[in-house]
C-alpha cells in the first residue's frame, strides 16, 4: 500500500494545494523567472571572494544576529536611491523577500486573521499567508490589471483585513500601481482596523517611475518589501529586506529565527551593494530591452500590458488551453516563457538581447502558423 501526503496529518489549509515554482527544463533561453541574465561582472566576484574568506575566519562563531552593517549599507543604498532617507532602524533583511513576507504575516496575521490582495498577483503572499494560518481574501482587479480604487476600498471595508499587500509593479502583469492608488488603500486600511499594508517592490529599480519610498513617511503601519534578486542580478543570494517605521522592524523580530542570516550571506550581499552603480548599469540595459520587446511582440498583432518590471506579459490566446498550447510552441523552438494559469496571456522575462531575439523568432513563427492554420 502507498503512503502519501494525503495520509498525513497535514492542516487542513494545506491539503490540496501545490508547492510554489516555475518548470526548470535544459533548453538554450531560459526566460520564464524574471532573473537578471547578466552574470556578476569580475570585479564583484572578486570582491565576494574577498569577504567571504575574511568571514570563513570566524564560521566557528555565529554571525552578526542583527545584521547591523548590512541593514546600514542597505539603509544607503535606499536613501540614495529613494528620494526618501532612512536608517539602520528602519532596515530589516532575511533570506529572500519571500522570508520578509513571512515574518510579517507570522507578526500580523496568523489564526483568526486575514490578509487581502488583489489578484493576478504574486502568487506567494497567498501562499504564505496560508502556511501561517492566516486567512486569504482575493482582492479585485480589473479586466486591464489595474486596480479599480473604489471597488478596493469596498472590499477592505467588507473584509477588515489585518494585512493588505499592494504589488508595484505587480507580478505576473508588469503593471504598476499609482501614487495615489495606494495612498487611497492605506487610508482605507486604516479606516477598517487599522491594518498593515505591505507595498510589494520587488521590481521597482526596473519602474518607469520612481519608488514610493518616501510615503513611508508618517505612516507606521506602511512597509515597502524588496529583494537583491532582480535588479542586484543576485538571485542564488537569497537577500530581501523591508523598510518601515523603526516599531515595524522591532516587531518582526518576535518572529525571527535566531542567527536567520547567515555570515557568508551577509557578506556577499554587502559586497554586491559595493557595486550597485555597475549593476543599476545592467538595470537600464534591461529595460531597454523591456521597452524593445512591448515594441516587437505589439508590432506582431500581440495584446501586450504595460510593463514597468523586467518582463512582459502578452497574449491573448484562445482561454487556458490556448495559452498552454502557445507555450508550449514556443518551447518546441527552444525557448521557456512563463504559463502562470492566467487564461489567455503568457509572460516572457526580458534577456539579453540574443536571448529576445530568440523569443521574437519563435513568436514570429507562431503567428506564421496561426495565420496559414
Amino acid at each position: 500500500m502507498s503512503f502519501g501526503i494525503d495520509d498525513l496529518p497535514v492542516r487542513d489549509e494545506l491539503r490540496g494545494k501545490s508547492p510554489y515554482g516555475a518548470p526548470q527544463l535544459d533548453v538554450p533561453v531560459r526566460l520564464n523567472t524574471n532573473e537578471n541574465p547578466y552574470p556578476l561582472p569580475d570585479a564583484l566576484v572578486e570582491r565576494i571572494a574577498e569577504r567571504v574568506r575574511e568571514a570563513a575566519r570566524d564560521l566557528n562563531r555565529y554571525p552578526d544576529r542583527d545584521a547591523v552593517a548590512l541593514r546600514t549599507a542597505l539603509a544607503g543604498y535606499l536613501t540614495d536611491t529613494g528620494a526618501h532617507e532612512v536608517s539602520l532602524a528602519n532596515v530589516w533583511a532575511a533570506n529572500g523577500s519571500n522570508e520578509v513576507i513571512q515574518q510579517l504575516l507570522q507578526t500580523f496575521g496568523g489564526p483568526g486573521r486575514t490578509a487581502l490582495g488583489f489578484e493576478p498577483s504574486y502568487s506567494m503572499h497567498s501562499l504564505i499567508a496560508r502556511s501561517t494560518g492566516t486567512g486569504w481574501i482575493s482582492g479585485p482587479r480589473d479586466d486591464d490589471f489595474t486596480i479599480d480604487v473604489a471597488a478596493a476600498e469596498a472590499a477592505i471595508a467588507a473584509h477588515r483585513p489585518d494585512v493588505v499587500f499592494i504589488t508595484t509593479p505587480n507580478n505576473p502583469t508588469g503593471t504598476a500601481v499609482p501614487r495615489e492608488t495606494v495612498l487611497a488603500l492605506y487610508e482605507a486600511a486604516q479606516a477598517a482596523k487599522p491594518s498593515m499594508v505591505v507595498l510589494d517592490e520587488a521590481y521597482v529599480e526596473f519602474s518607469h517611475g520612481a519608488s514610493l519610498l518616501p510615503l513611508l513617511e508618517g505612516r507606521p503601519h506602511l512597509v515597502v518589501s524588496r529583494t537583491m534578486s532582480k535588479a542586484f542580478g543576485a538571485a542564488g543570494l537569497r537577500l530581501g529586506y523591508l523598510a518601515a517605521h523603526p516599531a515595524v522592524v522591532d516587531a518582526v523580530q518576535l518572529v525571527r529565527l535566531p542567527y536567520h542570516l547567515s555570515a557568508v550571506t551577509q557578506a556577499t550581499a554587502l559586497a554586491a551593494l559595493e557595486h550597485t552603480d555597475t549593476l543599476l548599469g545592467y538595470v537600464e540595459q534591461l529595460k531597454s530591452e523591456r521597452d524593445r520587446l512591448v515594441t516587437e511582440l505589439r508590432t506582431l498583432g500581440y495584446d501586450v500590458v504595460e510593463s514597468d518590471a523586467n518582463f512582459v506579459q502578452f497574449g491573448r490566446f484562445d482561454g487556458a488551453a490556448g495559452s498552454h498550447a502557445a507555450w508550449q510552441r514556443i518551447l518546441d523552438r527552444g525557448v521557456l516563457v512563463r504559463d502562470n494559469g492566467i487564461p489567455g496571456w503568457l509572460r516572457v522575462s526580458a534577456g539579453t538581447p540574443q536571448e529576445n531575439d530568440a523569443f521574437l523568432d519563435a513568436v514570429r513563427e507562431l503567428k506564421k502558423e496561426e495565420h496559414s492554420a
